[in-house]
């Protein structure tokens, strides 16, 4: 019985996806694991190490589908060990070539390159849903290149700006992500095949071309040296992981308070039957914005214990080794969930542009004081200007009167400027500054990458 959300069947898929979840399940940590000792045999049998026979007999015999996962519990619970009793199960299964199973390795070599087997599947899956939300953001960003909006700092009016700079915003921050994936890959992705303390003892003086050997029939890197007590380049895998997680939860933060009731700019996909509550029928939440911004805490904190994984005893311990075991699979996992919720959200969003419009407007004005501001300043002086709108825009604010009448009315104004004059500056959509411009040059950007707008009916 499942006794983790991860694999709930009534709420798994909420905290990461089927796909990711095969990833990191025991069947497929195991399957890893034989795979790593099935190419070990191979590469010793073609330099001599073991005889060729041994090598041949363990790549036809050892079979990770043919294991009985609850016997090799049962043994382990009697061995207290992690891997032997795999071993020894392998060992069955190859007859007399099973003597040279394991041979020349220890534990660690075998599970820590089996984990990277697993994370380069996940690293596959965490690149391709990544691109895919940078299509995505492209195309809403040109959709709404021209989208007028307001634009809010401290949770308050701020200046209009466009909804396609938003997400342009969003989307940069996705186009670097996309080059810290391919900047770690090649350091993340790689194996380690060297011994109890990581000097290739037992291989002799062929333990280098073994490892060699081992790791390029797994499409794995070799390392310069062996990283039994060097956590970091799982920690940096993380790092990344983290970073995208962030964003994705600002971005679910972000469209969770434009859903709100009293701002209504964005809503969240909707399908017929959905529901929002249990006893207000009326209810349309946003259960799948939460949903994505939700991840991102727990994500951090299986972040923040694969870190302290990097603090490792003489050699190796087991003691900083076992939190990865826990945090990795929380890490793809939940980011997995993330990266797909965000996927659905982001191609169902309904953009209300009509209230964004009428939300440029709330204030009858006041979003424009920093417009009339420096147009009045070419007459009258920045500093002299900002303390005469700054004047206009609490009395308007306080009695509640739209901010043209009040400029209209100052007397140090009556003379500067005329009433078609003024209606002009404080038109929203005439103060985007370069907004749109700046769309089209992360858009740009984003084309040199490889990442495609898709197309408008997407």
């Amino acid at each position: 019985m499942a006794a983790h959300p991860i694999d709930y069947l009534l709420i798994g898929n909420n905290f990461g996806t089927p796909e990711m979840r095969d990833i990191w399940s025991e069947q497929n940590r195991l399957a890893s694991q034989v795979a790593v000792e099935v190419a070990l045999a191979e590469a010793e049998g073609a330099l001599g190490i073991i005889p060729a026979f041994a090598a041949e007999e363990i790549t036809a015999h050892a079979n990770a589908r043919a294991l009985d996962i609850e016997s090799i519990q049962q043994q382990a619970s009697q061995m207290k060990h992690s891997l032997m009793p795999t071993i020894a199960a392998l060992q069955a299964q190859c007859g007399a070539a099973g003597e040279y199973i394991h041979y020349g390795v220890t534990t660690q070599d075998i599970v820590d390159t089996a984990t990277v087997l697993q994370l380069k599947q996940s690293f596959e899956v965490v690149v391709r849903d990544t691109r895919q939300v940078a299509r995505i953001l492209a195309s809403l960003a040109r959709r709404h290149q021209y989208t007028p909006m307001v634009g809010r700092t401290h949770g308050m009016q701020a200046l209009p700006t466009t909804f396609g700079f938003k997400v342009a915003v969003w989307l940069d921050e996705f186009l670097r992500h996309l080059t810290r994936l391919s900047e770690i890959q090649d350091r993340v992705l790689v194996g380690n095949i060297n011994g109890a303390v990581g000097t290739y003892a037992a291989f002799g003086p062929q333990g280098p071309a073994v490892e060699g050997d081992v790791l390029a029939r797994l499409g794995l890197g070799t390392p310069l040296i062996g990283w039994q007590s060097a956590r970091d380049r799982f920690s940096e895998y993380a790092s990344v992981a983290a970073l995208i997680s962030g964003t994705l939860g600002k971005i679910g933060n972000e469209l969770y308070n434009l859903m709100r009731t009293e701002i209504d700019e964005v809503q969240e996909p909707f399908s017929a039957g959905k529901i929002g509550s249990t006893t207000m029928p009326h209810k349309r939440n946003p259960a799948a914005l939460e949903g994505l911004a939700s991840l991102t805490a727990p994500l951090l904190k299986s972040v923040a214990l694969i870190h302290e994984s990097m603090k490792v005893e003489h050699e190796r311990d087991a003691m900083s080794w076992r939190a990865e075991w826990i945090a990795l699979p929380e890490i793809n996992i939940y980011l997995s969930a993330q990266l797909q919720n965000a996927i659905g959200i982001l191609q169902g969003l309904q953009v209300n542009t009509e209230q964004m419009r009428r939300n440029l407007d709330h204030q009858h004005g006041l979003i424009m004081s920093e417009k009339v501001m420096f147009e009045i300043g070419h007459r009258i002086g920045k500093q002299t200007a900002y303390r005469v709108v700054y004047d206009c825009a609490m009395t308007a604010f306080e009695q509640k009167r739209p901010f043209q009448q009040v400029l209209q009315a100052h007397p140090a104004l009556r003379d500067v400027i005329n009433r078609d004059t003024l209606a002009s500056w404080l038109d929203p959509l005439k103060h985007v500054g370069e907004a749109p411009r700046k769309v089209d040059e992360v858009l740009n950007h984003a084309a040199t990458l490889g990442i495609q707008e898709e197309p408008s009916d997407a």
